[in-house]
């Protein structure tokens, strides 16, 4: 039987400062979104290709936190509903010197243009 993974783990760090899954096909995001079961950082919804939403459907794991400076939200996609949570494991957000949209150097300079 496989192991269930809790919708929050508070001992599991970040995969990583940026979404993984946009840093390996070259792509680019509006926010980032932290998975709080298993740390799997993916773009927000608002993104090109919307990878924590897809992370969640893939996982079954329902609850992420913003993983931007200064906010601690939490979203849960299964109850489509915004909600609180307890401290997760650091980092807590992407570094402050990388901008939003990120990742530096990869963001079109019609970006709005392309977001949903």
């Amino acid at each position: 039987m496989a192991e269930e993974i809790p919708a929050i783990a508070t001992d599991v760090p970040p995969s990583g400062p940026g979404c993984a899954d946009c840093a390996a096909a070259d792509g680019w995001w509006v926010h980032l979104r932290r998975c709080a079961a298993c740390g799997h950082v993916g773009c927000c919804d608002s993104s090109p290709a919307q990878h924590a939403s897809a992370h969640f459907r893939a996982s079954g794991h329902p609850v992420v936190q913003s993983f931007e400076p200064g906010e601690d939200w939490f979203w849960d996609y299964a109850a489509q509903d915004y909600g609180s949570g307890p401290e997760l494991a650091g980092p807590t957000s992407h570094p402050d010197d990388q901008p939003a949209p990120g990742p530096r150097g990869r963001v079109p300079l019609n970006w709005r243009e392309l977001i949903h």
